[in-house]
């Protein structure tokens, strides 16, 4: 089984500037993409920005511009987020998807607080 471990949340006042890292352990082999996404009360979670094994990138429109995606490993990735709006607080999921494989590999999340 994959684990996810997430890390880099808190609280940051708008304007500020954060970054998470995720780091996955176990069954990595074959991992086609890992990406970010966030979740607030009484929402679906959503994609924020994801990147796929041979470096391609995707965001969200929202964050286009202020967030970076970046892989440092195989199976390691960051997500800087710069220039926080309080609209980007949410409970933010690393994720995995694996060549052959269905599911969905999720982290327990980070909180991130974006205060105005």
């Amino acid at each position: 089984q994959v684990r996810l471990v997430e890390s880099g949340g808190g609280l940051v006042q708008a304007g500020g500037s954060l970054r998470l890292s995720c780091v996955a352990s176990g069954m990595i082999f074959s991992i086609n993409a890992m990406g970010w996404y966030r979740q607030t009360p009484g929402k679906q979670r959503e994609l924020v920005a994801a990147i796929t094994s041979g470096g391609r990138t995707n965001y969200a429109d929202s964050v286009k511009g202020r967030f970076t995606i970046s892989r440092a490993s195989v199976n390691t990735v960051y997500l800087q987020m710069n220039s926080l709006k309080p609209e980007d607080t949410a409970v933010y999921y690393c994720n995995v998807r694996k060549a052959g494989d269905s599911r969905d590999y999720w982290g327990q999340g980070t909180q991130v607080t974006v205060s105005s």
